[in-house]
């Protein structure tokens, strides 16, 4: 397991990194106006239907199944299988992605209201919308495959894949943007291009494993039924933080323009640890625990839990404080440049740090998922979500109303309310605040059902792990509010300034952090525990 997580945290950090890149580009490019708000509106819908269908709900559904047909069934059931399931998720999906390309426009007015009273920005988000719905497609096709190759054991190439993404979008942004009249669909191609290069980029791993099949129609086929069947309620359960945030493009198109794109680019910060390990973790853990299962081998169903909260608690609860201390160092050095102003630079810094509270939280729970997807149990995840979901929403209108009583000045406030939201900056920080509270009440539920069910027993030693764990971030967040209170303002430092003041802080805070957690006890044996 810890080989897996490596092998898939390395190359998922290559995808991220780059995905970085490709947002210091579009930033650079582009700046944050009504273009790029645009842009990510139409990226966001697809990029949320295929966490849903394709990284959420489908893997968690696919992987348990595919294992024990791995398992218990010969190779000749599991190439049927892989046919049978590409052909019927890619006839329904093929359905889908048709339809939100053919009504574009009413996709667009039910996720971004606010644009109806700007004809322009409207028109380009449904022709963007038509670039990218059909990304949906391709890139579930690329799910499965990934999925398939996960279950035997290899991490990397999956990992590796959104890498053609990032990649794609960097070039539309630097090269195709500047041949086009309207610069900004130089995106939608990007995207519509990486979704088909992904596709055939993991065909010459599913033809080594021999699992490369003509897709077949299976809609009646026995194991393609279990995994619909098990699709359908984890389809909620998996994707609650996507809504929530599909949610937050809805109210973000009612605030100040530039809200959608300061937004994405807290989403991009969160990305890395939660898509290096969080997600990394999850998804090298559910093919462990699916095996235990199967096997019922209830103590290894635990260990193998155990090693992923622990080494996801390691890795969190520094990014946490990392994140929410060197929010505004960060998005100035990495975005503050070309169109990108200091004014940018505040708001995004906004929404970074209330999202930042939220990642040991989000990573936590892509750790307890598979504990209950493994089992088949996907009925549970569904209750958490719906009630996080419900949070999310009323923690959104509660804060949203509380920032604009205390930042709007009197004259708006005498005036209509959807119109005062449009023009007071900062109120997009309300539904970082809510998304990140939303996300530890889907937490504290799901272990409290976790521990209900009697399925995992706590090894020894958290008491010890959690002690050294504080101990260590209490010196790493003394030394960063150190060089914090010693450089306070990075909005009006020159590029170089920042890089080397940031590049030392992120070093130095580190550097403590591992320093102290070793001189406290820990040690690298302990992440074989599993």
């Amino acid at each position: 397991m810890l080989r897996g997580l490596l092998s898939f945290s390395s190359m998922t950090m290559v995808s991220r990194v780059l995905g970085l890149l490709r947002d210091i580009s579009i930033s650079h490019v582009f700046g944050a106006n009504v273009a790029t708000d645009a842009f990510w509106v139409a990226f966001r819908i697809p990029n949320f239907m295929r966490r849903m269908f394709a990284e959420g709900a489908f893997a968690t559904a696919f992987v348990p199944v595919f294992t024990e047909v791995k398992e218990k069934g010969s190779h000749d059931d599991l190439k049927e299988l892989m046919a049978r399931v590409s052909g019927t998720l890619g006839g329904v999906l093929l359905v889908v992605a048709a339809l939100g390309v053919l009504f574009a426009p009413q996709v667009a007015t039910l996720f971004t209201p606010g644009a109806l009273g700007e004809p322009h920005k409207f028109a380009l988000t449904v022709e963007l919308l038509r670039l990218t719905f059909p990304f949906l497609l391709f890139v579930s096709l690329t799910a499965l495959s990934g999925g398939a190759l996960n279950s035997f054991h290899r991490f990397g190439l999956p990992a590796l894949t959104p890498v053609i993404l990032n990649l794609c979008m960097i070039a539309g942004a630097w090269w195709l943007s500047r041949r086009l009249q309207t610069p900004i669909l130089a995106l939608g191609w990007a995207v519509f291009a990486a979704g088909i290069l992904q596709v055939l980029f993991q065909v010459p791993a599913l033809r080594q494993l021999d699992l490369l099949a003509w897709p077949r129609w299976g809609w009646n086929h026995p194991d393609v039924r279990r995994i619909m069947r098990q699709m359908v309620p984890t389809l909620f359960g998996s994707s609650v933080s996507q809504i929530n945030l599909l949610f937050d493009t809805v109210i973000a198109s009612l605030l100040i323009s530039g809200s959608q794109t300061w937004l994405s680019q807290a989403d991009r910060f969160l990305e890395l640890p939660l898509g290096v390990f969080g997600v990394a973790l999850g998804t090298v853990i559910l093919p462990s625990l699916s095996r235990h299962h199967v096997a019922t081998d209830h103590e290894g169903f635990s260990k193998a839990l155990d090693w992923g909260l622990r080494t996801t608690l390691l890795i969190a609860v520094p990014a946490m404080f990392g994140l929410m201390l060197l929010a505004e160092p960060l998005v100035a050095t990495l975005f503050q440049n070309g169109q990108f102003r200091p004014f940018d630079t505040r708001m995004a810094t906004l929404s970074v740090t209330a999202l930042s509270f939220g990642v040991p939280a989000y990573a936590l729970v892509k750790v307890l998922l598979p504990a209950f997807y493994a089992r088949k149990d996907t009925r549970t995840p569904v209750r958490a979500g719906v009630a996080s979901l419900l949070t999310n929403m009323l923690l959104n209108a509660v804060f949203l109303l509380m920032l604009y009583a205390m930042w709007a000045p009197s004259e708006l406030k005498a005036g209509p309310l959807l119109d005062g939201l449009s023009k007071v900056p900062g109120l997009h920080l309300a539904l970082g605040m809510a998304s990140a509270l939303a996300s530890y009440i889907n937490l504290l539920l799901l272990w409290r059902w976790l521990r209900q069910a009697d399925i995992y027993q706590r090894q020894p030693g958290w008491g010890r792990h959690l002690a050294r764990l504080a101990v260590a971030c209490a010196a790493m967040t003394a030394v960063l509010l150190c060089g914090r209170w010693y450089w306070p303002d990075w909005t009006q430092m020159q590029v170089i300034g920042r890089v080397w003041r940031l590049a030392l802080l992120v070093c130095t805070g580190g550097a403590t952090y591992v320093a102290v957690l070793f001189a406290t006890g820990f040690r690298l044996r302990e992440l074989h525990h599993a």
